[in-house]
């Protein structure tokens, strides 16, 4: 059986020109080796499997050629390309930094540099993964890469470029490899693919070239383990499957349900990908991504920013023609604001299933913001508000129209005038009112007002005509209005401290020790318009002296009591009793009588 051997080393560039994404980096080493302008170190750098280790295999092959080509690629036939092929060249040295990264080694490197190369022009050392020395290792080195013998030339390789030290840097000429594109790496897999004898679709390149995220290495990786999987013929519905990735279908699927405003067939999708156990916050992710393939594939110039298959570029282009620009940037914010929310809520699959509700009412043209819950048009009220009372215009030719019951009662009294006695009390109150419109409108303050005042008069009834005089003035007597009123209810002890608590719920919330200082005093009731107010200290009266006026304000509103005032007392000192221990009472006893002293001493009394 013959050995098998992994795509990722069986087609590894063997020269320059076979370099996958790097060609500005592959000319840029080719000329230095044509003109024979050649450094004493090198950076390569860059992220994993873009080909850094491959170059610089390539590159120590090619100085140490015999016969080079034109252009700067080894010949592949003389004595040292051939060495290198079989791995016994012993002027190229590989290091691996990762597990030989301490001082010592370093140090043996260092030895080695010193002996000079049996055959070939220069000795070459590649260190790889070179961020993993230790900081004394780059110490170490530093001596030996500034100034080496003119026949060594160092190569280094990072993958973490911000770790390597600015020293180490300085000394070398960095080079920086780019991510393999979509398109290259799916040109090489489909090179892989025909040489093998394997029958690929594009699509399903695209998919592993999307999963390999730039690096060739991973992408011949997963092309091998789905050539496994499928016995060499790798569909798009069989990537999917084994690289455990939700097909592009669904969400084609998905923006035609939003599209035809299908909110159930939404939700019965989401449940078919749940179902088959992936991930709700990868769906929503993958949702964003959709959307954003379309927005791309809406306008020529953005359309190379769509790394896929022609096929799949082609059905990006039909669904993006039906969706207006506005519903697909709505259904980005949507997307983007649900994946953020994902991750600290409660009930995630709720979240999925708000989202694509507001996904589907966003294809509405009647919606205009980015929720898709708004309508276009702000809904009316029913109730139009009441305009506020304005100074009518006056109309000399009108004559003021009296009130029905007037008229009727003027009929009654000249058809009666024996009835015009009774009647004519009656009457006169309720003609009192009809004034013109100017001075209606002036003697009411404010509708509130009006309407308060309206309130409190009581509706007179025209049914009983006797029901007597005085009865029929108070019921039609022009009532004052209440805030030309003066207030002025007595204070109590219960009113008083409501007040109090009332004005100190009013200051501000920076002011929260004067708050407490204040909950701490308390005014007593003085009389019916007077409170009592005791303060300990001077600083306390001079801070509710100048408070004052607002505490008046306030108080006066909450007890309906305009004459409302407070005197401020300060409260007197009292002597504080001195507390004396017991030894120094029998002191001053003894002071104060020497036979006390005497009977302690006789009785030999102590205190303990």
């Amino acid at each position: 059986m013959e050995e098998y051997i992994v795509s990722a080393l069986k087609y590894r560039p063997l020269n320059f020109d076979a370099v996958i994404g790097q060609r500005s980096l592959t000319t840029t080493l080719k000329n230095a080796i044509s003109s024979g302008k050649l450094a004493h170190a090198y950076l390569f750098c860059g992220p994993r499997g873009v080909g850094k280790t491959t170059c610089a295999r390539i590159f120590a092959k090619a100085i140490n050629c015999f016969d080079p080509q034109e252009g700067g690629e080894p010949c592949g036939k003389c004595e040292s390309c051939l060495a290198f092929d079989q791995q016994r060249s012993m002027n190229i040295h590989e290091l691996d930094a990762a597990s030989n990264n301490s001082v010592e080694d370093i140090r043996e490197l260092c030895r080695q540099v010193l002996i000079p190369p049996q055959t070939g022009r220069y000795k070459v050392f590649i260190i790889d993964e070179v961020h993993m020395l230790s900081a004394s290792a780059f110490n170490a080195f530093l001596k030996t890469l500034e100034e080496p013998p003119s026949y060594v030339i160092f190569i280094l390789a990072t993958t973490e470029k911000h770790k390597i030290l600015p020293t180490i840097l300085s000394r070398c000429q960095v080079y920086d490899f780019q991510r393999m594109t979509t398109k290259n790496t799916i040109d090489h897999l489909m090179y892989v693919a025909e040489k093998e004898g394997y029958t690929a679709e594009p699509e399903a390149l695209a998919l592993i070239a999307e999963k390999a995220d730039g690096g060739m290495r991973d992408a011949l990786s997963i092309f091998d383990q789905m050539v496994s999987f499928s016995g060499g013929n790798l569909t798009y519905e069989n990537v999917c499957q084994n690289l455990n990735v939700l097909s592009q279908e669904y969400y084609f699927r998905l923006v035609d349900h939003f599209l035809a405003h299908q909110v159930p067939e939404c939700l019965v999708l989401l449940n078919e990908v749940l179902q088959k156990g992936f991930d709700g916050g990868n769906f929503v992710a993958g949702l964003a991504s959709h959307m954003r393939n379309l927005l791309v594939s809406r306008d020529a110039v953005t359309l190379p920013l769509l790394e896929m298959s022609e096929r799949m570029r082609s059905r990006y282009q039909e669904q993006a023609q039906r969706c207006p620009v506005s519903f697909v940037y709505k259904v980005l914010k949507l997307a983007n604001d649900c994946d953020q929310a994902y991750r600290t809520s409660r009930n995630k699959r709720l979240q999925i299933e708000i989202c694509l509700i507001q996904c589907v009412q966003a294809a509405d043209p009647d919606t205009t913001d980015a929720s898709g819950l708004s309508p276009s048009e702000t809904i009316k009220p029913i109730r139009k508000e009441e305009p506020q009372m304005t100074q009518p215009k006056p109309q000399p030719s009108a004559q003021p129209v009296p009130p029905k019951a007037s008229v009727d009662e003027g009929k009654a009294s000249a058809s009666a005038p024996s009835a015009a006695p009774s009647i004519a009390p009656s009457v006169a109150p309720s003609s009192a009112p009809s004034l013109s419109p100017q001075a209606s409108a002036a003697s009411r303050p404010s509708a509130p007002a009006e309407e308060a005042v309206a309130k409190k008069l009581p509706k007179v009834s025209f049914k009983h005509f006797g029901a007597g005089k005085k009865e029929e003035e108070a019921a039609t007597k022009p009532v004052a209005p209440i805030a030309e009123a003066a207030q002025k209810e007595p204070i109590n002890g219960e009113k008083l401290t409501a007040a109090w608590f009332a004005f100190i719920r009013t200051l501000p919330h920076e002011s929260v020790a004067l708050a407490g200082r204040l909950k701490g005093l308390q005014p007593a009731v003085k009389d019916d318009n007077t409170a009592l107010l005791t303060v300990s200290n001077p600083q306390v009266q001079q801070t509710v002296e100048s408070m004052m006026p607002q505490i008046l304000a306030t108080m006066r509103q909450a007890l309906r009591n305009d004459e409302f005032s407070i005197k401020i007392e300060l409260e007197e000192m009292q002597e504080v009793q001195k507390t004396y221990s017991a030894p120094e009472m029998l002191k001053m006893m003894q002071e104060q009588n020497a036979d006390v002293g005497e009977l302690v001493s006789q009785l030999k009394l102590t205190f303990d």
